[in-house]
């Protein structure tokens, strides 16, 4: 059964009124879920920080990484920073971990506490009662030579293997030895990171963790190890502080910035397309509130790049009914009445609106995945922004004039029996 386009476009035009409610920086919007902003809006510190891998292995460097971010996150956590971005970031041989912390306020107690050592321990565990202590002892991380992924031979079921050096491993058979039966407490940076059973005397230096690790769980485990186990010590290397005051007057001239950009796009086509200018207008509002309540679910940390991206494809957007309206006129001249011509022009228009967007989505994706975070939050509103108005523009647009055009004689001929009659004709 055919779909009425009136019920479509009251649904469209609801969900995109529930939108610019949700993404209204006050009141609902903002209590509901807080805009996540880039620290170049809401103002923070950008910290590049170079990692030391000259001790460590080359099939282990990646997974030291992993854990030092790890690490490097639940740290900055503790200052109460609101989405921390850690990310590593490679160049040749120099390997350098990203933090970004938007919204902070002592710059100095994060970069010393980011900068310390991970700590790796085992602990003794003593049931008292119902209380439990957990007891310290002198094997720590140091003593670990690597973690790696294993699988069990008979369940394949993941499981972590731990490898000790000659002293680690003295210390760990006397450990266990103490402790068969009884649960062995690891800690990394003070918070428990496992808490296996200890089945048997362990002698060797070599120790398997197991449990009911999914995949993940056991990668992160042995990240976790290998951060606290392997030396990689990081030095700061760049630091870049941004104001609150500077970021919050970057954020409004942005939207400023956004605000008039549109007022213009919606002008001009008004003024040049006037009656087919009010639906793009319509279809412009209803791309925007759409496209900014994506952002808030998903959600995007919205940064300088990642809002001009955005500006971009309302633009583009605006683009795609041009080249409709161009075309609907066309179909006009040649004496297709209003319905025809607005089916025959969007059939026509769509391969060029078609191939434009998609070089732009390829551009989109490649820069997301081949470049650093301040392109990325660009590429990825650009990209959003690009699907959105490709609906906004054959959908939304379509359903408006479908719904309120309306011929001015009586329809009888479709677009192809028009051309078949005037090739008869000939």
């Amino acid at each position: 059964m055919k779909k009425n386009p009136l019920f479509v476009l009251f649904l469209i035009v609801l969900v995109a009124i529930a939108a610019a409610f949700f993404v209204y920086p006050k009141n609902f919007g903002a209590n509901f879920m807080p805009w996540r902003l880039g620290l170049d809006l809401i103002g923070g510190s950008h910290l590049v920080y170079t990692v030391d891998l000259s001790k460590v292995s080359g099939g282990d460097q990646d997974s030291v990484l992993n854990g030092l971010r790890d690490v490097i996150e639940r740290r900055v956590n503790l200052f109460g920073v609101s989405e921390p971005q850690v990310f590593v970031a490679k160049s040749g041989n120099d390997s350098n971990l990203v933090v970004e912390l938007a919204g902070i306020k002592d710059t100095a107690q994060a970069i010393q506490q980011i900068g310390e050592t991970p700590l790796l321990d085992f602990r003794e565990v003593e049931q008292n009662g119902t209380s439990t202590e957990f007891i310290q002892t002198n094997l720590t991380g140091r003593y670990i030579t690597s973690a790696q992924l294993t699988f069990d031979p008979n369940t394949q079921a993941p499981q972590v293997s731990i490898s000790f050096n000659a002293d680690g491993a003295n210390i760990f058979e006397r450990m266990t030895a103490a402790n068969v039966g009884k649960p062995l407490a690891i800690f990394l940076d003070g918070s428990l990171v496992e808490m296996p059973t200890v089945q048997e005397k362990i002698s060797g230096g070599q120790a398997v963790i197991t449990g009911r690790f999914t995949l993940s769980d056991a990668k992160t485990l042995v990240e976790r190890f290998n951060a606290g186990a392997l030396p990689a010590p990081i030095t700061l290397i760049s630091q870049q502080t941004i104001s609150p005051t500077l970021g919050s007057d970057s954020l409004k001239k942005a939207i400023i910035a956004g605000i008039v950009g549109t007022l213009i796009v919606m002008a001009f086509m008004l003024a040049y397309y006037r009656m087919l200018g009010i639906f793009a207008v319509a279809a412009l509002l209803l791309y925007v509130f759409l496209t900014l309540g994506i952002f808030k679910i998903i959600p995007i940390t919205l940064s300088l790049a990642g809002l001009a991206g955005f500006i971009l494809t309302i633009g583009m957007a605006v683009d795609a009914n041009i080249l409709i309206f161009e075309r609907i006129k066309e179909e006009l001249k040649k004496g297709f009445s209003r319905t025809s011509a607005i089916e025959e022009g969007f059939r026509r228009a769509w391969p060029s609106i078609r191939d434009s967007n998609t070089s732009t989505i390829i551009t989109a994706i490649i820069l997301y995945f081949f470049t650093s975070s301040f392109v990325q939050g660009f590429a990825l509103t650009l990209l959003i922004g690009v699907l959105v108005s490709l609906f906004s523009a054959i959908t939304t647009t379509r359903l408006l004039l479908r719904v309120f055009i309306k011929n001015t004689k009586q329809e009888i001929q479709n677009p192809k029996q028009i051309s078949n009659n005037k090739s008869q004709a000939v």
